[in-house]
């Protein structure tokens, strides 16, 4: 089934159907760069991994295994990368402390990031800093700079660089992200990205973007319709020689004979970050999803095309009302193809906004200052209009 720009613009959008039991159509759920909604195709996923379980009943982890792998191949696709080594994880939390795990902060003690990351990395960073970590932050903004900047701070003390390729708060793109990973390169300095926000919204390829010695973590919890447990770490080559301390007993599968006498030994490949025994049911979903998407043409050249062009009609409304810049703005600097799928407004009422869009039956968020409409393949333009004019009627209030 071919799905087009045209036919998700219209009224009825051609894909709400199939998104019945979260109501898309009847609903303005803006809320895409954070929880987009699960297709129906979803809710079978979780009844075959019921199935598979009942009937199978211990047997069921070769079932199990091959929707992981289903899942790796789906990531491997996102990531222009075939034959990626991918270590599977219910979250990107876990995924990165097995990373951080494998580093040698005695020797290189230093850490290097932007005050602009995700939850993931700031409270863990913040932690290990409490901890006698030297964790050095750079400012975010302006993110056309950030990677140059970074790439300036790393030296022969540097154990890691941590950064994302799109910012969370304010979905400015970080550019030039291969010209960080040569500096890494030159001094023997990890680069993790993460591209949670990029992936299934912004077009992201290893080889294109230089990144193919990076390790890259994201998920399937916001722009791919994944729902939860669904993260991933993509190891580099270089990855054999490092041995994480944080260890599940997963990573004991496969050939240990290399391991030196008296050392823990660690399976081959992504399962070198391998944890234990997890709840599959998450993984059945993703197959199913991943199914859907490849089945109605959902692929990344359109979905840029339709993140483009819902982002760049909600910012087209947004300054039609006009609205008092000092109750609410955005970013004008850059177009919006250097912005990810979510329109960020700057306004120091963000969370009231939010909370009164609620009220009117808009779902949007807030992280500080930030006001996010995130849109989604699913809705019509109608619905993304309503929603700005909603806005309209809050900001424009006498207060």
């Amino acid at each position: 089934m071919t799905t087009t720009l045209d036919s998700l613009r219209r009224t009825p959008n051609a894909l709400s159907p199939h998104y019945s039991r979260f109501r898309v159509a009847d609903r303005l759920l803006l809320t895409g760069h954070s929880h987009q909604a699960w297709p129906d195709v979803a809710l079978a996923g979780q009844v075959d991994a019921f199935t598979d379980a009942a009937q199978a009943v211990d047997a069921k982890w070769d079932l199990a295994f091959a929707k992981a792998q289903r899942l790796r191949a789906g990531f491997r696709a996102l990531l222009g990368d075939p034959t990626a080594d991918l270590a599977l994880g219910g979250s990107t939390h876990e995924l990165v402390v097995r990373f951080l795990s494998a580093l040698d902060l005695r020797a290189r003690p230093k850490l290097l990031t932007s005050d602009g990351e995700f939850h993931t990395l700031r409270r863990q960073l913040a932690r290990l800093a409490e901890a006698g970590v030297e964790v050095v932050r750079l400012p975010a903004a302006p993110a056309d700079t950030l990677a140059e900047r970074l790439a300036a701070e790393v030296d022969d003390r540097t154990a890691a660089v941590l950064v994302s390729s799109v910012l969370f708060a304010t979905s400015r793109i970080v550019p030039n992200l291969g010209a960080l990973a040569g500096a890494c390169a030159r001094t023997g300095t990890e680069l993790l990205v993460d591209a949670y926000h990029a992936l299934g919204v912004v077009p992201f390829s290893l080889p294109d973007d230089g990144l193919a010695d990076a390790w890259v973590t994201g998920g399937g919890y916001k722009y791919l319709q994944l729902g939860e447990g669904n993260c991933f770490l993509r190891l580099p080559p270089h990855a054999a020689t490092l041995r994480p301390v944080v260890t599940g007993w997963y990573a004991e599968f496969g050939d240990l004979s290399t391991a030196p006498a008296g050392q823990v030994g660690y399976a081959p490949g992504g399962d070198r970050f391998a944890g234990s025994t997890y709840d599959p049911t998450s993984h059945y979903r993703a197959a199913r999803v991943l199914d859907f998407f490849a089945e109605h043409g959902l692929v990344q050249p359109l979905l840029r095309a339709v993140s483009l062009h819902q982002t760049t009609r909600l910012a087209d409304r947004f300054d039609a009302l006009d609205a008092p810049p000092s109750v609410i703005t955005r970013d004008r600097d850059a177009p919006r193809e250097a912005h990810g799928g979510f329109l960020a407004l700057r306004s120091p009422r963000a969370g009231e906004l939010a909370l009164a869009l609620a009220e009117r039956g808009v779902l949007t968020d807030s992280r500080g200052e930030y006001l996010r409409f995130g849109p989604a393949p699913y809705l019509a333009d109608d619905q993304l209009d309503q929603a700005m004019a909603t806005l309209g009627e809050l900001v424009n209030v006498p207060r």
